[in-house]
């Protein structure tokens, strides 16, 4: 019995120390936006590198995200007799959480991963550390300009997103299922808010920060040669993941209770 609290006292310490880790490691990153110098070409490549991997794969998902929510929406609002809140219903929920949370799965699935395994290959390569000691602050050079880029592109992915698929929701209502124009453009408009907008393009600025992040933790912190690269990978993508949900529940929350919905 004793062998057993201990180890669970040691585990749970374990947790609390990985925590009490991260957490600091975040504070690092927000002290390092306003520590000047900002490496904004450094942000720049970053972005770039972030857009070429996953605008391809984000632009080819967000197809079927408005095809397959029109269609699941247009078959339900046509069994209640609502067929003119179709577009609305279908519109509304990609703008709303469609959008942001495919454009953050992605990012933290290509994105996140790719910066992880970029700082792990430098850690297991002794390069973060020969910057260390040449007194080369690794947060505010490497980490920082890394982040801000992931919030950019996420921001920019989540505008591409809503707008493709609201398209595709638009082909597969009206023309596949033969709705009205005017009644999807006009149920959409009635519903869909400014704020729905930009609570949206919210969501995925804080989704990037957290993909990169997370990332970056994990990347600087890997241990165990090439494996634990490899392993340290797959912990971000499923840490990322958890943590995004829980962030847009919480978001979600907060954006309706300042904003209820009416009528």
């Amino acid at each position: 019995m004793s062998d057993t609290v201990a180890r669970v006292r040691g585990r749970t310490l374990t947790i609390l120390d990985s925590l009490g880790l991260f957490f600091g490691f975040v504070g690092e990153v927000l002290r390092g936006f306003f520590r000047p110098p900002f490496h904004w070409r450094e942000a720049i490549d970053q972005g770039w590198q972030l857009a070429r991997v996953v605008i391809v794969p984000t632009a080819l998902v967000s197809i079927p995200l408005g095809a397959v929510v029109a269609l699941q929406v247009g078959s339900l609002t046509q069994q209640l007799g609502a067929q003119s809140f179709a577009g609305a219903a279908s519109v509304v929920s990609i703008l709303r959480e469609g959008a942001p949370l495919a454009t953050a799965l992605l990012l933290a699935g290509a994105g996140g991963s790719a910066i992880c395994a970029d700082f792990g290959s430098r850690m297991i390569r002794e390069e973060i550390d020969a910057l260390r000691t040449l007194g080369v602050n690794v947060i505010t050079r490497l980490v920082v300009p890394r982040v801000a880029a992931a919030m950019a592109v996420a921001v920019l992915l989540t505008g591409l997103v809503m707008g493709v698929g609201i398209g595709g929701g638009y082909f597969f209502n009206v023309v596949l299922q033969h709705g009205t124009s005017g009644v999807y453009v006009e149920s959409f408009r009635a519903l869909a808010t400014r704020p729905d907008l930009y609570a949206s393009l919210l969501k995925g600025l804080v989704f990037g920060a957290i993909a990169a992040v997370v990332g970056s933790y994990k990347g600087l912190h890997v241990k165990g040669g090439p494996k634990g690269v490899g392993q340290a990978v797959n912990e971000s993508v499923v840490v990322t993941f958890l943590l995004l949900f829980g962030a847009n529940y919480l978001m979600s929350v907060a954006y309706f209770q300042l904003y209820p919905q009416g009528g």
